[in-house]
């Protein structure tokens, strides 16, 4: 079993920050992207930043110069720094991560139950 699960979620002030935490667990050889989702009430789901193993980022135009994306290869764990949050910003957050489960097998996608950012005053 392979779970991904995401923390860090809350209610911020417009210009504040958040750290958003997403951790990969259970019989995994080998995790290659991860990558931070969010869907906003009303809105398709939309990729914010993704990472691969090596450490190459990409992010959207929405949130370039705002969000830093980070993994740990040592944990399976991938982060999302988000800073001058904004309230268009307010979106449920989903991690997703390419994984092995065993050594030459297929590579599957997995995704968690996602977290809720809230940008208010």
């Amino acid at each position: 079993q392979v779970q991904l699960v995401e923390s860090g979620g809350g209610l911020v002030q417009p210009g504040g920050s958040l750290r958003l935490s997403c951790a990969a667990s259970g019989s995994i050889v080998s995790i290659a992207a991860m990558r931070w989702y969010r869907q906003a009430p009303g809105k398709q789901r939309e990729l914010v930043a993704a990472i691969t193993s090596g450490g190459s980022t990409n992010y959207a135009d929405s949130v370039k110069g705002r969000f830093t994306i980070s993994r740990d290869n040592a944990e399976n764990m991938v982060y999302l720094e988000m800073n001058s949050l904004k309230p268009e910003d307010t979106a449920v957050y989903y991690c997703n991560a390419d994984l092995q489960r065993r050594s030459g097998s297929s590579w599957f996608r997995y995704w968690g139950q996602g977290t809720q950012v809230t940008v208010s005053s």
